[in-house]
């Protein structure tokens, strides 16, 4: 049996959820900086980081603690076809861009406001800038036209910024209406995170 931990709001988990929509497994909806659920996943995952994902028998399951290794051991469990370099590229695209949302997120989580000028800050925005750029680009290359695994983790990206306000969108056209378009799939609205 797999068994998916996560968060509903975290972009790592839901890209799995949406994959896995239409595989029977269980979803651990973990609160993350509650004391029972950091008990629990520190007993689990010594990374102490979502997603976490279990395969088999509670005292004998395999456990993968990253999300791009959970897809890759998937990938492998039910056979599907690797993906090519290209995707794998894109894939670092994406984990780039959602990386370095993440530590500023939980940098102003902590009452710890941005600073342009500290060179932590630079770097994470100029990173973003960089590839939000590129992924608009992309898109309008018809480089994510169907919905696969890196698509997926696309529009997870897009709409967490969205949902979380973490980034100015304008000028990403592209971006915008390929999140229009993928936003009314059945497995994306059961994930949504404003739910």
């Amino acid at each position: 049996m797999l068994k998916l931990y996560g968060s509903t709001t975290s972009p790592y988990v839901r890209r799995l959820r949406i994959w896995l929509a239409n595989t029977q497994h269980e979803f651990v909806n973990l609160q993350v900086f509650s004391e029972q659920d950091r008990q629990l996943l520190a007993a689990k995952n010594p990374t102490m980081k979502i997603p976490m994902l279990e395969d088999g028998m509670q005292d004998t399951a395999q456990r993968i603690f990253d999300s791009r290794v959970i897809y890759r051991y998937l990938t492998n469990k039910f056979e599907d076809p690797l993906l090519s370099w290209e995707q794998e590229n894109q894939l670092t695209l994406i984990d780039s861009a959602n990386d370095s949302l993440v530590q500023m997120f939980i940098l102003s989580n902590s009452d710890i406001p941005p600073d342009e000028d500290k060179l932590f800050f630079k770097l994470q925005k100029e990173r973003v800038n960089a590839v939000l750029v590129q992924l608009n680009e992309m898109v309008a290359n018809q480089d994510f036209a169907n919905w696969n695994y890196p698509a997926v983790c696309l529009y997870c990206l897009i709409d967490w910024i969205e949902f979380r306000n973490l980034h100015n969108m304008q000028g990403l056209t592209d971006l915008l209406a390929f999140h229009d378009e993928n936003a009314q799939r059945i497995e994306v609205t059961a994930t949504d995170p404003r739910q």
